[in-house]
């Protein structure tokens, strides 16, 4: 379909993710895809406080509280393809407004979670929270590549993507000050009866309050971008069946990204969502839940920094030599971090976010490249592939119940040794083209 034309609207088509000719007013387009990447990755990182919160309140082991992310992250195995599908029916503009009155349908379902008192609602909360998500990633990695030249595409995402880092790490401070405030104060085991009832009403009031914030957040984000639909006119895309999109597997190079994303978005949340249980312990840094939740802004907040680096130095490395370094880098720092203890073990843990900042953009790009006119099924599957973050952490929680944390923790490491790998025949293969041009 084609939507009717502003006087300063631009043309281009959601089947062709190619910026050699990108929109005239591609710059103030910008911005509306930077505010949805900010939202959406802000939110995400909210997991990683209130996992501590809900397993101090439901009395979890490691593998129940990592329940969380699967049911957050689990949307997008179950709704990438059909928010291809409305990219491709209605425009991105418009799916986007869908994808954030989604997620604030999931933050007000918080309401009736807190009131039953039962784990299972707040994980179906979060699942309809996710695919609003979900429905938006499908929109922005794609928007965002084709509002510039194609030849600074890699360094644009990584670009975009900081904005998602700075949503990551104002969201942990916040949140662990509003919901985290009270964890280490009241031992729930200690209190029975109708003071045990107060508790946990008063708990997760704590998380309503904050995600009905956020709700009316996202409720004026929504507007915004409905108000800005036509500056983005958009032609058909090609009907093509769910199934069908996935002979892209097919593709050697498409295929291994898929891969190389469900794994890092698998270690980065399973990092992330262990951080604070493992910076309280007595061998690491011995902290209070409420201030290991605001420490974790440093992980996300090195992956902000790293991706406004790493935006620039795209421009000049190979973008799959950087990968292959981010990706030792960040292998190296998980192991240290398991094989030491105290300050040592805590800051290495930590750090990680700085090596992990390049890695999804640059995945997605290197992966998406020569795609054409299939991008928006490619981004589809690809976000399907972000189901990692439910898988890995799964795993993560189990190795940890049966061993330790620092032991967990060469799950993840193995997820950087594969990404390394792709990092490598990427840059194989692109000097094997510079050879035969």
């Amino acid at each position: 379909m084609a939507f009717a034309p502003t006087h300063d609207e631009a043309t281009v088509s959601p089947i062709e993710v190619d910026g050699a000719d990108a929109p005239p007013n591609a710059a103030q387009l910008r911005w509306y895809v930077f505010g949805l990447f900010f939202i959406f990755g802000g939110i995400t990182s909210l997991n990683d406080v209130l996992i501590p919160k809900l397993k101090h309140l439901f009395a979890l082991n490691y593998f129940e509280a990592m329940l969380i992310q699967f049911a957050f992250f689990m949307a997008y195995a179950l709704i990438s393809m059909p928010g291809a599908a409305l990219v491709k029916r209605y425009g991105y503009m418009r799916t986007a407004v869908i994808g954030l009155l989604t997620m604030a349908a999931g933050c007000l379902l918080f309401i009736p979670a807190s009131l039953s008192s039962l784990y299972i609602a707040f994980l179906g909360a979060l699942f309809v929270l996710a695919s609003g998500i979900t429905i938006v990633q499908v929109v922005a990695n794609p928007l965002i590549s084709m509002l510039g030249p194609k030849k600074t595409t890699h360094s644009r995402l990584t670009f975009a993507q900081a904005f998602n880092s700075l949503g990551t790490t104002i969201f942990p401070i916040v949140g662990a000050t509003l919901i985290l405030g009270s964890l280490a104060a009241v031992d729930p085991a200690s209190l029975t009866g109708d003071a045990l009832n107060a508790f946990l009403t008063q708990e997760t009031q704590a998380i309503v309050r904050t995600y009905l914030g956020l709700a009316a957040a996202l409720g004026l984000l929504a507007f915004l971008v409905y108000l800005g639909r036509n500056r983005l006119k958009e032609t058909p895309a090609p009907a093509t069946s769910l199934l069908q999109s996935f002979d892209l597997l097919r593709q050697r190079r498409f295929g291994f990204g898929t891969l190389c994303i469900f794994l890092y978005v698998g270690g980065e949340v399973a990092i992330g969502s262990l951080l604070v249980n493992y910076l309280i312990q007595a061998d690491t840094l011995a902290i209070t839940a409420q201030r290991a939740g605001q420490m974790v802004a440093f992980y996300w907040g090195g992956a902000m920094v790293g991706r406004f680096i790493g935006s620039g130095v795209l421009r000049l490395v190979s973008p799959g030599l950087v990968l292959l370094g981010v990706a030792v880098g960040a292998g190296l720092l998980t192991t240290t971090s398991a094989l030491t203890l105290g300050t040592v073990s805590g800051f290495a843990l930590i750090s990680v976010g700085l090596m992990n900042s390049i890695m999804f953009p640059t995945i997605f790009s290197l992966a998406s490249e020569e795609l054409g006119p299939r991008a928006a099924d490619g981004s589809g599957i690809i976000c399907v592939a972000i189901v990692g973050g439910a898988i890995v952490p799964a795993i993560t929680g189990f190795v940890a119940d049966l061993t330790s944390l620092r032991t967990a923790l060469f799950v993840p490491v193995l997820c950087y040794v594969v990404i390394g790998s792709f990092g490598i025949w990427c840059f194989n293969a692109r000097r094997g083209q510079r050879r035969t041009a």
